[in-house]
């Protein structure tokens, strides 16, 4: 027997709402509290409804959009994701359902429609682009801000911006992270429609008859087809981002972007900067985890490390060469940890500083 869809009521969905009409079916991220942002229960919700809808003949059309007049969807949750620095390996799951969810949406058999009611951040922009049409209301923004928070936007973003509005408007959207507005996404083909707020359910609802008004598989291959050159791109680079993006969740840009974030201030960028110029390690906090105790036998210390995290007493001077970077002359010690690495950060925010003595 084949899956049957269901009443959008028989799945308990908490963080979407998923509705059904004559012809459609409309996909609601519920958390405005939040900006509507991605945790990974609410990426799993929206894959079944997806996977709901695609199996539903009674379907035509999916539209997708955000809760409230705030956000459509602000991309991954941050609180969620500080929770990476400790197990960066449950970013790979996190990841895994993000791309579960978006796979699903790109892959129903019917155009999607992302209603733009409020901010488009982020992974709320890959998601964004996962639909075949944009439609937005009139005040709305658009922006990325990767690279200026910690990550890469490479979920969607890096693959389809370049297809959507050319490489080198795709590059600045992605290295500059600067918000845009729905007319200038308008004008590079970033989205279909902009229409003042009021009328969005009304533009939103003549799409959905248009399409409607089309015979639905020879619809599905035209779609299927025109998904060659993002499928192209998506398979040939998502599953290396997931990698990289797991081994790099606890790594200092990550770590600064998300104290920052934390913080309300902009990420030191000059800092980070400097630990590069200086030699210091791109994945390791306090450098790699390589020196041993010579007091207690305490191994996996990091390189930076003045003090063993263990028993406190005072490490030698790492050897020349070791890639500690300058102004390196040691770091706190993980508290009560056998040198395991310290926390994320100093108490008043920013890079930890490098040279304090255990408690």
């Amino acid at each position: 027997m084949y899956p049957r869809p269901q009443p959008p009521d028989r799945f308990g969905f908490e963080k979407i709402l998923y509705t059904k009409g004559p012809g459609w079916a409309r996909v609601t991220i519920n958390r405005p509290e939040v900006l509507n942002a991605l945790d990974f229960q609410t990426l799993t919700e929206m894959a079944t409804a997806f996977q709901d809808a695609s199996w539903d003949d009674a379907v035509g059309v999916l539209v997708l959009t955000g809760a409230g007049d705030r956000a459509f969807c602000t991309g991954a949750d941050l609180r969620e994701q500080e929770r990476f620095l400790e197990r960066p390996r449950d970013y790979w799951k996190w990841m895994g359902a993000f791309i579960e969810a978006n796979e699903r949406l790109r892959n129903l058999g019917k155009p999607t429609i992302a209603r733009l009611n409020g901010m488009v951040v982020g992974g709320g922009n890959e998601f964004n682009l996962a639909c075949d049409l944009a439609v937005a209301a009139d005040d709305i923004v658009l922006q990325h801000v990767g690279p200026a928070r910690g990550s890469v936007p490479a979920a969607g973003a890096t693959q389809w911006m370049p297809l959507l509005v050319g490489d080198r408007r795709a590059r600045e959207v992605l290295f500059l992270c600067e918000p845009y507005t729905a007319q200038q996404a308008l004008a590079w083909g970033w989205v279909n429609q902009v229409v003042p707020r009021a009328e969005l359910d009304a533009a939103v609802d003549a799409l959905i008859a248009k399409l409607l008004a089309k015979l639905p598989e020879v619809t599905r291959y035209t779609k299927q087809q025109l998904n060659f050159w993002r499928d192209l791109s998506w398979h040939l680079t998502v599953g290396h981002a997931r990698d990289w993006l797991t081994l790099h969740a606890g790594a200092p840009e990550t770590q600064e972007g998300l104290e920052a974030f934390r913080a309300k201030r902009p990420p030191d960028y000059a800092a980070i900067r400097r630990r590069l110029a200086a030699g210091a390690s791109t994945e390791y906090p306090w450098g790699p985890a390589t020196r041993t105790c010579p007091h207690c036998g305490a191994t996996r210390l990091p390189q930076r490390f003045a003090y063993c995290g263990r028993c406190g007493h005072p490490l030698p001077p790492p050897a020349e060469g070791s890639g500690t970077g300058a102004g390196s002359a040691g770091g706190p010690p993980g508290a009560g940890s056998a040198g395991g690495p310290p926390g994320a950060g100093s108490a008043g925010g920013g890079l930890p500083d490098p040279a304090s003595p255990p408690a």
